[in-house]
């Protein structure tokens, strides 16, 4: 049973394949039908969504299947019912259940029991179908994905922190977070992605100055600072992070046709300004998009591996 819980469940060879198969169900969306019947996915939101919840919905549907919405708080799982149990219930109701949820140790819980194949769709560690579509977006205007140079400036100790470095260095990319003092990922997903970067010819550093991680980069990518169950920080990180905003002067650093990556939601004149988030160098409306092309590949891949 295959499961997509963090971004290094994929091989190189294998993320290149869902990256293609994304790229064709984006030139013909309706083409492919392999949950024709219409089978049901199940959807757990546990925590706040707009993209995720739209973009499954609207790729499930498009799959010939039926999207089904489970409210978490309303199922209450691991307060009302035990994660387990409730796997039981939704892998005898569903094909496959999506889960945005807080710790990744529920999730692995769900997948050990739920028998059906599971997908992150947002935990505390990891967003990896996020990164699909930041690499689908990449290759749709880059043409390529090995050798380029990404630059995440931010907070680097994040799901999309964590992310970029798996899902960067499994791609072949030269991936450079850069964040304040505190707020770096953790040694030992930096050596995890070091080592995938051994086999692939890409590399996985951390640089804490923006201005050095941001020097020569083709993706300059930025998060917001507060994520979600961090909102009692605010103003302290809104201090921290302040050298790490990204303007136009810290743009004009990356390469001349770099382009901009910001998974949304946007908090202009913070982590980024204005004119870069609405600027011709972003492509944050193409990779919004994208996620639903870069789920439906990761489903499609998931039933075929079953």
């Amino acid at each position: 049973m295959r499961h997509f819980l963090a971004d290094d469940d994929l091989s190189p060879a294998e993320q290149a394949r869902v990256l293609d198969l994304a790229a064709e169900l984006k030139r013909a969306p309706y083409d492919a039908k392999p949950l024709a019947g219409p089978r049901t996915v199940a959807m757990i939101f546990d925590k706040q969504t707009l993209r995720t919840q739209a973009s499954f919905a609207a790729g499930i549907a498009e799959l010939g299947g039926y999207p089904m919405l489970v409210d978490g708080a309303l199922a209450g799982i691991g307060v009302r019912e035990s994660v387990h149990d409730v796997a039981r219930v939704l892998g005898r109701q569903a094909a496959m259940i999506v889960w945005r949820t807080y710790a990744q140790s529920r999730l692995e819980e769900m997948a050990e029991h739920a028998g059906v194949p599971v997908v992150n769709a947002l935990t505390d560690d990891f967003h990896p179908c996020q990164l699909l579509a930041d690499l689908l977006t990449i290759r749709e205007h880059k043409q390529r994905l090995a050798g380029l140079t990404v630059a995440f400036v931010g907070d680097g100790a994040c799901n999309m922190g964590n992310s970029w470095l798996l899902a960067g260095a499994t791609a072949g990319l030269h991936v450079r977070v850069s964040s304040p003092d505190g707020y770096a990922p953790e040694a030992a997903m930096v050596e995890r992605a070091a080592a995938i970067a051994a086999t692939t010819g890409g590399s996985a550093t951390l640089e804490p100055d923006p201005v050095a991680a941001v020097t020569g980069a083709d993706v300059v990518v930025t998060d917001t600072w507060i994520s979600m169950g961090k909102e009692e920080e605010a103003a302290a990180r809104a201090a921290v992070f302040a050298p790490y905003s990204l303007t136009a002067e810290l743009l004009g650093r990356a390469t001349p046709d770099a382009i901009v990556l910001h998974c949304l939601p946007a908090y202009r004149g913070k982590e980024i300004d204005a004119e870069v988030l609405d600027g011709p160098r972003s492509v944050v409306w193409d990779e919004a998009e994208n996620r639903r092309h870069a789920q439906k590949a990761i489903l499609s891949f998931l039933l075929e591996a079953r």
